[in-house]
C-alpha cells in the first residue's frame, strides 16, 4: 500500500501547486509557468535545507514544470505543436485534483457532523391483535349502540379540554391522597372487582381523578389491591387482595 506523504501541510505536489496558484492569485486556466516553477523550486530547496526527504512525485512534478518552462522559452516547433501540450495536460490534472479535494473536504465535514448525531432505532409495534379486534367491530351493533359510542367519545373529548380551570381562588388540599386511599379501600371491601372508570366517574374534576389514581398506585405499592389492564388505553380493573390467614 502506498504511503501518504505529507510535507509542510501539502499532501503531494498538486496540493502544493494549488497553494501557490491561490497564493499568487492566479487563474488555474491561465497559470504563469515561469512564476509557479520558481516558487515550486524554492519550496523544494527549503525542504532540502530542513533535511526533509522529498518524495519522488515532488521531483517528477518539478521536472515537468521545468520542461514546460523550457518549452515556453524556446521557439515554437511546428512538429511539437501537433503533440499533446504538457501544460494543458498539467492544468487538466490540477483541475481534476482540485475537484476531488473539494469533494473529500465535503465528505469529511459530513462525516464529522454525522459522527455527533445519535439515532433511535424504530420501535416495532405489534398491531396484529388490534387489527383482529377492529375487523368485526360493527358486527351486531344497533343504531342505538353507535349513538352511545359517539356520545361517549364526545364526552371523552370534552373531558380532555381544559375549560374553566382557572379560578379566582384555588383551594389548597381539596383532595388528599390519604382520603382517597380509604375511599378505594371501602369500595373494594364491598366489591371484589371494580373498574377504575367507575370510580373516576364519581369524581367532579380532573384534579380529583389524578389524586384518586395516585391513591390507587399507593395501594398497589402496599399490596392492598392488585390491578390488571388487558392492553394500552383499556380500562384498569382493581381487585381486592385476599390474605390467607
Amino acid at each position: 500500500m502506498a504511503l501518504n506523504i505529507k510535507i509542510r501541510n501539502f499532501e503531494g505536489p498538486f496540493d502544493l501547486l494549488l497553494h501557490l496558484i491561490k497564493k499568487n492569485e492566479m487563474d488555474i486556466y491561465e497559470i504563469s509557468i515561469f512564476e509557479i516553477t520558481n516558487h515550486y523550486l524554492e519550496y523544494l530547496d527549503l525542504m532540502k535545507e530542513m533535511d526533509l526527504d522529498i518524495a519522488s512525485e515532488f521531483i517528477v512534478t518539478a521536472a515537468t514544470l521545468l520542461e514546460i518552462k523550457s518549452r515556453e522559452l524556446l521557439p515554437k516547433n511546428p512538429i511539437e505543436e501537433e503533440e499533446e501540450d504538457p501544460k494543458k495536460k498539467l492544468i487538466q490534472k490540477l483541475i481534476e485534483y482540485n475537484k476531488f479535494k473539494h469533494v473529500a473536504f465535503y465528505l469529511k465535514k459530513r462525516e464529522d457532523e454525522y459522527g455527533q448525531a445519535f439515532y433511535k432505532r424504530p420501535e416495532i409495534i405489534d398491531d396484529s391483535g388490534l387489527l383482529e379486534v377492529n375487523r368485526d367491530i360493527l358486527n351486531g351493533k344497533t343504531l342505538y349502540d353507535l349513538f352511545k359510542i359517539y356520545n361517549d367519545l364526545i364526552n371523552m373529548m370534552k373531558d380532555k379540554k381544559n375549560e374553566n380551570v382557572i379560578q379566582e381562588q384555588i383551594s389548597l388540599d381539596l383532595y388528599k391522597v390519604e382520603d382517597k386511599i380509604e375511599y378505594i379501600k371501602n369500595i373494594v371491601a364491598l366489591e371484589e372487582k371494580i373498574n377504575f372508570s367507575n370510580i373516576s366517574k364519581a369524581c367532579s374534576n380532573k384534579i380529583e381523578i389524578v389524586v384518586t389514581f395516585l391513591a390507587l398506585l399507593e395501594l398497589v405499592k402496599s399490596r392492598d389491591v392488585k390491578i390488571n389492564q388487558k392492553s394500552n388505553f383499556k380500562d384498569i380493573t382493581i381487585e381486592r387482595v385476599i390474605v390467607d390467614e
